[in-house]
C-alpha cells in the first residue's frame, strides 16, 4: 500500500468531519458571500486547525477567490486544498547525508515515542541502512525493556545501560558502537520530562555536547514525537518543548484514531516546525514520511469515502503507546 493510500486511510476520520463539513457548506454554492466565508473559518477552528492558522487559510482564500475570480463551491474547495498544501510545503524532508547522522528523539509517556523508534528503525533498515539505537530514555526501566522489544523487531542493534545511567554516557557509547559498526544512522531515545524542565534541559544540552564532540559534522535531526488525539494541546505540549529544546521537526502519531488531523496545520504553521512522520496504524510500516501534498489530497479527497469504515476505533488509540 502506497504512501498516499496509506495517509488518506488515516486521514479519514479527520476527512469525515472537517472536510466533510466543509464540503456540505459548499455544495451547491454559487455566490461566494462573508458569510461563507466566515462558516469555513468556524469549521478550521473547530477541526483543531487553530484561530491563528483558520484565520491565514481564510485570508488566503479570500485574495484567490478575489484574484482567480471564483465563483462556486467546487472552486473554492480545490483552492482550500492548493492553500493547505502550500502552508503545510518546507521542511518536511530528513536532513541525514552525513554517514553515520543522528536523530535524537523526544516526547512524553504515552504519545508512542518507543514505538515510533522502532518503526522508524524498521524503515530505515528495509532501504538498506544500518541501524543502531541508544536507550537514553534511562528514567524508566520500562522505556529501555520497550525499546529492546522493539530493536528485536526491527532486527537492529541496540546499546543499553542499566536505569538511572547517565544519559550522555549512553549516548557516548551508542555513537562508539556506531562508528565501529559503520552504522549510517543512530536514533537515540531520549526522555520528555516536561514537569521538569531545567533538567530536561541540563540532560539535553549535555546530550548535544557529547555529539558535537564526537561527531561534530555529523547531519542531526531533533524529533518530537506528539499524540494527534489530544489535538490542540499537542501544539502546547510543542511549543513548552521548543522552549527548552532544539527541535527540528515533528512525529505526529496516532493519526487515524482522531478527527483532530487538523493540528497537523497548526503545528506548521504556528510554531515554525514541520511535520517529518505520521503515525497512521498499528502496523510496522504504518509510520509515514510526511508529504504535505498527499495529505492535502486525502484530506479533502471525498471519493475516499469507499474506504472501508474506521475499524478497531478504540483499540488503536490505546494500543498506539
Amino acid at each position: 500500500m502506497g504512501i498516499f493510500h496509506k495517509l488518506s486511510k488515516g486521514l479519514q476520520k479527520t476527512r469525515i468531519s472537517m472536510a466533510g463539513a466543509i464540503d456540505n457548506i459548499l455544495y451547491g454554492v454559487n455566490e461566494i458571500t462573508d458569510d461563507l466565508f466566515d462558516d469555513l473559518e468556524e469549521i478550521l477552528v473547530m477541526g483543531d486547525v487553530g484561530v491563528p492558522t483558520a484565520t491565514e487559510i481564510i485570508d488566503r482564500l479570500r485574495a484567490k477567490v478575489a484574484k482567480d475570480n471564483l465563483r462556486n463551491g467546487e472552486q473554492v474547495r480545490k483552492a482550500i486544498k492548493e492553500i493547505v498544501a502550500e502552508l503545510l510545503d518546507g521542511g518536511e524532508q530528513l536532513d541525514m547525508i552525513t554517514i553515520p547522522s543522528v536523530i535524537l528523539v523526544i516526547g512524553v509517556n504515552g504519545v508512542g515515542k518507543t514505538t515510533t523508534i522502532g518503526k522508524m528503525a524498521a524503515m530505515f533498515k528495509d532501504q538498506g541502512k544500518k541501524v543502531i539505537l541508544g536507550a537514553a530514555d534511562t528514567f524508566r526501566a520500562a522505556a529501555i525493556d520497550q525499546l529492546e522489544i522493539w530493536a528485536d523487531r526491527a532486527g537492529v542493534e541496540i546499546i543499553k545501560h542499566k536505569e538511572g545511567a547517565d544519559p550522555a554516557a549512553v549516548v557516548f557509547d551508542t555513537i562508539n558502537a556506531g562508528k565501529a559498526r559503520n552504522a549510517d544512522l543512530i536514533i537515540i531515545d531520549t526522555a520528555g520530562r516536561l514537569h521538569n524542565k531545567k533538567n530536561l534541559m541540563d540532560e539535553l544540552a549535555k546530550i548535544y555536547r557529547v555529539i558535537d564532540r564526537e561527531l561534530p559534522y555529523s547531519d542531526r535531526e531533533s524529533l518530537l514525537v506528539l499524540d494527534a488525539t489530544t489535538g490542540q494541546n499537542a501544539v502546547n505540549q510543542a511549543r513548552e518543548f521548543k522552549n527548552v529544546a532544539e527541535i527540528t521537526g515533528i512525529v505526529l502519531t496516532k493519526l487515524d484514531g482522531t478527527a483532530r488531523g487538523g493540528v497537523v496545520l497548526a503545528i506548521k504553521h504556528d510554531l515554525n516546525v514541520p511535520v517529518k512522520f505520521v503515525g497512521v496504524g498499528e502496523g510496522m510500516d504504518d509510520l509515514q514520511p510526511f508529504s504535505p501534498a498527499a495529505f492535502a489530497e486525502g484530506l479533502f479527497d471525498v471519493t475516499l469515502e469507499e474506504d472501508e469504515p474506521a475499524e478497531n476505533e478504540e483499540k488503536t488509540e490505546e494500543t498506539e503507546g
